[in-house]
């Protein structure tokens, strides 16, 4: 009688039990994620961290392998949708995104900065006069993303990068 009871009580407890503790940790998992979500969607500024490779590649802003100071901010609604990225690189390495980026060093006009005033003003960028500014647009038809490019020369072994990627879905 004694060993029915105990086997009864081992048979709840192993089918309420384990689905309960199981339960239990999914839906703090699933907060914890909801959560990490949610600092990701909504941070003030730039985040000092690379955007996701599926960013990356909606915007089609290709980090250089090896950069630096790599940092980002999203920001969209239902009519348009904007990368701000800005790293550090080398010369070299300068190359290699303008060309995967579908432009040129030659592409780049001396003095100008492509970004617009209210984009620098988003992410706190300040282009300073008195460095040396070089700036394309890389424009292509909706869907795709148009990019702004704007790079900082006054060091030519080490040029910052600064892209706003827009897209409209």
């Amino acid at each position: 009688m004694l060993r029915r009871r105990f086997l009864t009580l081992l048979t709840i407890v192993l089918l309420i039990g384990i689905p309960a503790g199981y339960l239990v940790i999914s839906a703090d998992q699933s907060r914890d994620s909801g959560i990490d979500k949610e600092r990701e969607s909504s941070p003030v500024g730039l985040q000092d961290n690379r955007p996701s490779q599926m960013k990356r590649r909606v915007f089609e802003v290709p980090i250089p392998s090896g950069a630096w100071n790599v940092a980002y901010y999203e920001t969209s609604n239902w009519k348009t949708s904007r990368l701000y990225v800005q790293f550090t690189t080398t010369a070299g390495g300068l190359d290699a995104y303008l060309a995967d980026s579908g432009g040129s060093r030659a592409a780049l006009k001396s003095g100008e900065v492509s970004v617009s005033g209210r984009d620098a003003d988003i992410v706190g960028w300040n282009f300073v006069p008195s460095h040396r500014w070089a700036g394309a647009t890389v424009a292509h038809e909706p869907p795709r993303p148009t990019r702004d490019i704007t790079v900082d020369l006054t060091d030519p072994a080490f040029p910052r990068v600064y892209v706003v990627s827009t897209t409209s879905p």
